[in-house]
This record gives C-alpha cells, sequence and structure tokens, in this order.
C-alpha cells in the first residue's frame, strides 16, 4: 500500500461552504443535473457544482509537487482519470512539454473548455471501463475528485484499470472522520456514490489490490 499525500488539501481548505443551504436548496434535483458533468455543473449556478470553473493558475504548485514527489522525467507518461477540465496536466505539460499526457472524463463540456494547449490529449471514457493501454505503460496513474462518485462495483474496476496501467498511482477523493465531517459531506455532495470514512476507504484499496498512494479531503 502506498503512502497518504497532501497534495490537495490546502487548494480544498481554501473555498468556504454553506452545507446547510445546499442541502435544503431542492438538493435532489441539483443532484440530478450535476450527474450530467456538462454546463450546469461546471460553469452553472453554484447550486448545481462548482459555479464557474475558472483557471487561475492554483494548479501549479500541485504539479510542481507531483513531479518531485514522483521523480518525474521529461520523457514521462502520465494518465488523468477523470481529468474535468484538465487543470492539472495543462500544468504538467508546461513543465514536462516533450511528456506523454493523457487525460480522460466522460463530460464533453469539461473537456471542451480545458486550456486549449492540452485540448488535443484530451479524449471521452469512463473510469470504470477497461483502458485502451498495456500493462504499465504510464509511470503515474493520477485521479483526482473522480472515484468517489462510482459505486462498489464500478470502483473495484476502476482501481483495478489504474493500477494495471500505471507504475505509479495517486487517488484523491472526498472522506470523513466523524460524524460532523459525513453530516457536512452529505450536505454538500452532488455527485458521490462512495461515502466511506478514511479507514474504510484504505480497507477497500487494500481489498482491490491498489498499491498507489492516496489522499482525502474532509469538510470540517
Amino acid at each position: 500500500m502506498g503512502q497518504l499525500m497532501n497534495f490537495f488539501t490546502p487548494l480544498h481548505k481554501r473555498t468556504a461552504r454553506k452545507y446547510l443551504d445546499r442541502m435544503v436548496d431542492d438538493k435532489v434535483a441539483c443532484m440530478l443535473k450535476a450527474k450530467e458533468y456538462e454546463f450546469d455543473y461546471w460553469d452553472g449556478d453554484r447550486r448545481f457544482g462548482y459555479g464557474g470553473y475558472k483557471y487561475d493558475g492554483r494548479w501549479q504548485p500541485v504539479a510542481e509537487q507531483i513531479i518531485d514527489t514522483y521523480g518525474l522525467k521529461p520523457d514521462a507518461k502520465i494518465l488523468d482519470v477523470g481529468c474535468g477540465k484538465a487543470h492539472l496536466i495543462y500544468e504538467i505539460q508546461q513543465m514536462l512539454p516533450k511528456a506523454e499526457l493523457v487525460g480522460f472524463d466522460i463530460s464533453r463540456h469539461g473537456m471542451a473548455t480545458a486550456p486549449e494547449p492540452i485540448r488535443p490529449k484530451l479524449m471521452r471514457h469512463r473510469a470504470q471501463d477497461k483502458y485502451p493501454w498495456s500493462d504499465k505503460h504510464f509511470d503515474l496513474v493520477l485521479s483526482l475528485g473522480c472515484l468517489h462518485n462510482l459505486r462498489i462495483h464500478e470502483l473495484q474496476s476502476a482501481l483495478g484499470e489504474i493500477q494495471r496501467v500505471g507504475k505509479q498511482g495517486y487517488v484523491m477523493l472526498e472522506s470523513y472522520r466523524n460524524e460532523q465531517e459525513l453530516f457536512n459531506l452529505q450536505c454538500w455532495a452532488l455527485t458521490a456514490e462512495a461515502f466511506f470514512d478514511s479507514e474504510a476507504w484504505v480497507w477497500l484499496y487494500r481489498h482491490f489490490g491498489y498499491t498507489g498512494d492516496y489522499e482525502f479531503i474532509y469538510f470540517e
């Protein structure tokens, strides 16, 4: 089993959230709209998701940390599973312009509004489906904020494919450590299908044979 990392948590903590406001704002209808993963989820009203997902350079230090931590060379091969607007691998591309970068997502709007230089490296694919690459093709497989949106059998498939095609892995998702964080997560989450505390996630990783690194974000 890999290590618990702290790449994304500082960014997550910069955002203030009104948990109860979201819970009482016709949440079921908002969940259904969010799970389309298109314009409303990314760039529509905040009640449906991000409320406008514009790039402001915040991913640059995360990219630097990841490159340094995993010793990624100029010709590294990197896959981002559930890349969304691909801001992370866009920043990696700026630092490693000769790297083989691939990102995939189910959101047409997300990928269509990614930074233009990274768009040719993006493709539409589901995290739980078999990946079209050979074993250990990538030096690193990333997945940030995606896998908690899968059901348990889909998690097994996705983690198995991440493990198969990557020499190293890093997965970040939503979790909780106590009842208050569980309540906040349940109020805030629009698309999550899997709600597990951090100990249960680690158990699942081991059970499904995932040996890469991981990180959890909490709603404090």
